[in-house]
This record gives C-alpha cells, structure tokens and sequence, in this order.
C-alpha cells in the first residue's frame, strides 16, 4: 500500500472511530424515561392510554387521566397537577 492509500485509510478509521463514540456518548446521555398518566396538557400527550387518546396530541383535557407523556424516570409520581400527581398507571 503506497502512503496515499495508507493516510486514506488511517484517515476512514479514525473517522469510524470517532462516530462511534460520539454515538456511544449521545446514547450515555440520554436519560432513561418512563410513561406518566395525568400530567399532560390538552393535546400535548405522547400517545395512545386508552380510550379517548388515539395518539399524540389528541387527549381532549388537560390531565386527562388515560393520557401519557414520557418524562424522566424516577420522576413521574412527584409532577403536581391541579388534579392530582401523576402515575405511572392510567387513571379514572
């Protein structure tokens, strides 16, 4: 391999490398989230809970207790709401 060939492809490994751990570092990073039912605003849910959601966006009140949106782990049951805090299961 003459020394073009070779600096190419010293140059693509390391290239390799570094998107590797930049993934790595990005996936570190990302806190781990749960489901938490009754804590989302009119139309501002995650996805379908159950009956009256079909998908994002579509819970017709505020706190709407079949409504999930994804927030940090750890801290579902600790949101205060004006109808109670959040669960990590669908209310009534």
């Amino acid at each position: 391999m003459d020394k073009t060939h070779a600096t190419i492809a010293a140059s693509l490994a390391m290239a390799v490398a570094g998107a590797a751990l930049a993934t790595t570092a990005t996936a570190q990073t990302k806190p781990a989230m749960e489901k938490c039912y009754g804590v989302s605003k009119a139309g501002k849910n995650d996805c379908k809970a159950g009956a009256g959601t079909s998908c994002a966006g579509s819970s017709k009140v505020d706190y709407q207790g079949n409504a999930w949106t994804l927030v940090k782990a750890g801290t579902c049951t600790s949101i205060k709401t004006p109808k109670g805090n959040g669960s990590l299961s669908p209310k009534a």
